[in-house]
This record gives C-alpha cells, sequence and structure tokens, in this order.
C-alpha cells in the first residue's frame, strides 16, 4: 500500500446526467485516437463531491483522453445502469466511485470480461474477488474518523455528550469515519455519543437531523461530530435557529476541509476539520496512464491521501491557498 501527502495535486439521456468535459462525445472511440475513460461518479450534492469531479475531468483533458461522465443522483441503480452501458460501449476504462461498498461484482466481472480495467475512486468496494478492479486511490477515511474524535476528546476533557451526523448508509466514509471515531474514544468514559443518524452527506438534510437532536435533546448537547462539512453547515444553521452559538455552545468537528468550512472556521461557527482532499483526479489519471500502457504491475493495490487537521485558529491564515 502507497501513502501519498497532500496534493494539491436519467436512463440513458437521464442516467448520463452530465456528460464530461474535455473531448466528451457520445460513442466510444469517439476522438480520434484518444482512450476513451468513463467516470461513474456518485452525484452532485456537495462542494467536495464537485470539486472531486472537476478535479477528475481536468486530469483527463490534461492527458489529452476522452472522458465520459456519469452520475449516479446518489442511487447504486443509476450508478450501475451508467456502469453497464460503458461496458456495452466498449470504453478502454472505467473510474468508479461507488455510492455504497456492496452490490458491485456483477458488473465488475461484465468490466473484466470485456478486458476492460476498472479503478476504485474515493470510496472503497467489498468483493471477496479483488482481481475485479485494479487498484484503489482514496482518503484514509478511518484515520479521518480516529483524527476527529481524538481532536474532540482533547478538546473537550474527555467530557462530553455528543450528537453524530453520519453520511450515506453503507458507504465506505461512513463505515470508517463511524469506526474509526468511537476507536479513538473508546478509552474516553466520559464522552457519550448520544445519538447518532444519517444526514446523506447534505447540507439540508444535517439541518434536519440536527433540528431533530436539539429538539430532543437540547442543551444537553457538548458536541456535534459531523461526517462531512456540509452537514456541520446544516447543523450550524440549525443551532444559530434555536438561538444557540455554534462552536461556542456546542462544539462542532466535521471531516473535509471545503472552503465553505474554512469560512466558518473564520466566523468563529465551526472548531475543527479533517480534511479529506477531492483533488483525486491526476493520480487517477495516472493510473489509467498505467494501465494503458501494459504497466499495471507497477501499481499498488491501495493508494491511500495523507491529510491534514485544521482547527478554526488556522483557518484565516490558510484560508486564501485553499484550492476547493
Amino acid at each position: 500500500m502507497k501513502s501519498f501527502p497532500l496534493i494539491q495535486l436519467t436512463f440513458l439521456s437521464a442516467l448520463m446526467l452530465i456528460v464530461g468535459c474535455g473531448g466528451s462525445s457520445d460513442n466510444a472511440g469517439g476522438d480520434g485516437d484518444a482512450p476513451v475513460i468513463a467516470f461513474v461518479q456518485t452525484g452532485a450534492d456537495n462542494d467536495w463531491r464537485n470539486a472531486h469531479t472537476v478535479s477528475v475531468k481536468e486530469a483527463a483533458a490534461d492527458k489529452g483522453y476522452d472522458l465520459r461522465f456519469a452520475e449516479g443522483q446518489s442511487k447504486q441503480e443509476n450508478q450501475i445502469k451508467a456502469f453497464s452501458s460503458f461496458v456495452n460501449q466498449g470504453v478502454d476504462a472505467i473510474i468508479l466511485a461507488p455510492i455504497v461498498e456492496t452490490g458491485w461484482d456483477n458488473v465488475l466481472e461484465k468490466a473484466k470480461k470485456r478486458n476492460i480495467p476498472v479503478v476504485i475512486l474515493d470510496r472503497k468496494v467489498n468483493t471477496d474477488d479483488e482481481s475485479l478492479y485494479v487498484t484503489y486511490i482514496g482518503a484514509d477515511t478511518y484515520t479521518e474518523g480516529k483524527k476527529a474524535g481524538k481532536w474532540l476528546a482533547e478538546k473537550m476533557g474527555g467530557q462530553a455528550k455528543v450528537v453524530e451526523l453520519q453520511g450515506n448508509p453503507g458507504a465506505s466514509p461512513t463505515i470508517n469515519r463511524f469506526n474509526g471515531f468511537r476507536e479513538a474514544i473508546a478509552d474516553q468514559s466520559g464522552i457519550e455519543i448520544i445519538a447518532s443518524q444519517s444526514g446523506e452527506f447534505r447540507r439540508s438534510k444535517g439541518k434536519e437531523v440536527m433540528e431533530a437532536f436539539l429538539k430532543k435533546y437540547g442543551d444537553e448537547i457538548d458536541a456535534v461530530y459531523a461526517h462531512n462539512d456540509d452537514m456541520a453547515i446544516g447543523a450550524i444553521q440549525a443551532i444559530e435557529d434555536a438561538g444557540m452559538k455554534p462552536a461556542e455552545d456546542i462544539v462542532i468537528v466535521s471531516v473535509d476541509g471545503v472552503r465553505a468550512a474554512f469560512e466558518a472556521m473564520v466566523d468563529g461557527k465551526l472548531n475543527c476539520t479533517v480534511e479529506c482532499n477531492p483533488l483525486q483526479g491526476p493520480l487517477a489519471m495516472e493510473a489509467v496512464e498505467k494501465i494503458l500502457s501494459g504497466q499495471a504491475d507497477q501499481l499498488d493495490k491501495v493508494t491511500l491521501i495523507e491529510d491534514s487537521v485544521f482547527e478554526m485558529e488556522q483557518a484565516a491564515d490558510v484560508i486564501e491557498s485553499r484550492k476547493y
């Protein structure tokens, strides 16, 4: 396994919801001899995901690839249909950012039978046959959860009642950030998670769930742990609507490190964000390039991107350098 530092690096018409930039077209083999690469994205429902998509599109354009793009509107069935369509088109390679870990074996087997290599990006797949994909590239989301838990335990002096805003059920970042956080606080008997519910990685849903938490627990809540920044920002809105001060009355830690989180920290409304760098396109396209040139054996099966932790006090100094 290789680890990299931070890189500053609906059916078919409905399904191919956004056709990628950088030489995109509707039929495989379109632009001369340019390799045709397909990218199946989860959706376009938050700032992190949009930055991730742009990174992949720009990196494909830099390589001169003909990129086909489809996003699943946060539904696995849409992603599976798009993936199957790309297999049928006979593209040269497929990059998949899976919404959930399981349920991919059948379409991955179809790609393998057609000799179409697959790169798994950002979120992992859970399969007993790892030969169904060439490599996985993404963040160490378990460690992100651990970093958030460690930071919160230290911030709260080992005493806090915490509510948790989870991501999409079944998604690898949700599973890993959930478990990593719990490992970090396992020896902190004074840290109690009093409620945990999915906010689906969406700002509006995060606000809705936080409103319900506040209605049930009120000022019992000492801290919020959100699996992404968008849900944290939704929680901030709910806390303010309840007449409380976010980051003061309720401490908030989240994951992603998008610009909106840094803006919230500068405004004194978010305490900490654990970075998860979305600029994964260059690594993905470097992997594709090696695969297409017959050098797949030079790739590690797993490549993890190391990220940082940013606190409120740092935000003003670094916000202008943020690329997403």
